[in-house]
């Protein structure tokens, strides 16, 4: 089996075309080449909403690039002695969104038929749900966004709540449900903003408007507030999103935390662990629906064992900001996702745009 040779990286600060807040206009992407010793390279990437970026970058040259060099091509074996190798250094957070990168990177490599057929396609399309960051959307910018997901055939969208005042959010979603109408399933995002006795007095108020799910409403840490949450509403409730491990996964699953897991391909550590986590929900039957990214993980959906919607971020996506050449890994059409005829993972990166958005050293020019 052939080994790593090299592994280098580079960091970037990309402008976003829709804010997702006064302070948060950017995200930072880091582009992983995984180079072998038989002359392949595999690319990946890691990514981070606004901070965070220059650290993962840091690890990646230092820490582990230095121990991964001589492992063998292969995916399993490199997850799991980097993160035994990196775990003094935390178990999960910056270890594992930084490990991402190594393991889509030989993940482009292993699967030479494309991704989906690599891990085993279930189903040639996905339903897409609308997302967007805008909680700080006034209320006729959020109405324009639910007709613009409208427009775009969505049968699924999903708002932001946890505005100062109760009464605003209701105000939100009642007029959000007002535009997509009855039959779109609608779902609310609270960004861990709540404790126990404020959720469950927004879902009670939010109830009468159809909410299909309500995603991390509290602390994403905080297991026994989940448990009695979910214990206590009749609506379903989704977390993940900001879970790290497979262990702590198993945590939310054991003590009845949630109906629905989104773990995020990058900050599980990349695919490796989150077919890892997958399997884990199904012994549960909780259905998996993966956290943003949908370049990835509209392909990713495409292999689970049970159905699920893929999240797309209104213009958020790597190919909406520029930073892919076409063909695309994925195209959004009508509400659905249709992975693309590729190898790998299908990510081509623009070299110039690349190149645009870099951060360099201070004093490289």
């Amino acid at each position: 089996m052939s080994a790593i040779a090299d592994l280098r990286s580079t960091v970037h600060r990309v402008p976003m075309t829709r804010p997702w807040g006064p302070d948060m206009s950017h995200i930072q992407v880091i582009v992983c080449e995984l180079t072998t010793d038989d002359g392949r390279t595999g690319t990946g990437f890691s990514w981070a909403p606004w901070v965070g970026g220059r650290a993962v970058h840091a690890l990646l040259e230092t820490d582990i690039r230095d121990a991964a060099i001589g492992l063998p091509v292969h995916p399993e074996v490199v997850f799991d002695r980097l993160w035994w190798h990196l775990h003094e250094a935390g178990r999960g957070g910056l270890t594992t969104i930084a490990l991402a990168a190594v393991d889509l990177a030989l993940w482009d490599l292993r699967a030479t038929g494309g991704l989906v057929d690599a891990i085993g396609r279930r189903r040639d399309t996905v339903e897409v749900y609308g997302s967007g960051v805008n909680r700080h959307y006034s209320l006729d910018e959020l109405i324009a966004q639910a007709r613009r997901w409208s427009e775009q055939g969505h049968t699924a969208v999903k708002v932001k709540v946890g505005r100062p005042e109760l009464a605003e959010d209701v105000d939100r979603i009642a007029a959000v449900r007002d535009v997509i109408g009855p039959d779109v399933r609608l779902m609310i995002d609270a960004n861990q903003l709540w404790d126990l006795p404020r959720a469950l007095r927004a879902i009670d108020a939010l109830r009468p408007y159809g909410l299909h799910w309500v995603e991390e409403p509290m602390p994403a840490e905080d297991v026994t507030a989940y448990a009695r949450l979910r214990a206590s509403v009749d609506v379903p409730i989704a977390l993940g999103e900001n879970t790290y491990t497979s262990y702590q996964f198993r945590d939310l699953l054991t003590s009845g935390a949630c109906d629905i897991v989104q773990p995020n391909v990058v900050r599980v550590g990349g695919i490796t662990p989150f077919l890892r986590i997958t399997e884990l929900a199904r012994t549960f039957d909780v259905p998996v629906f993966p956290h943003l990214l949908p370049d990835i993980s509209g392909q990713l959906a495409c292999c689970l064992p049970l159905p699920a919607m893929v999240e797309d971020v209104e213009d958020a996506s790597f190919a909406a900001l520029g930073l892919l050449t076409e063909p695309y890994p994925v195209r959004i059409e009508g509400g659905l996702l249709r992975p693309g005829d590729h190898h790998g993972l299908g990510l081509r990166f623009d070299p110039a745009r690349l190149a645009a958005t870099e951060i360099r050293p201070a004093g490289d020019h």
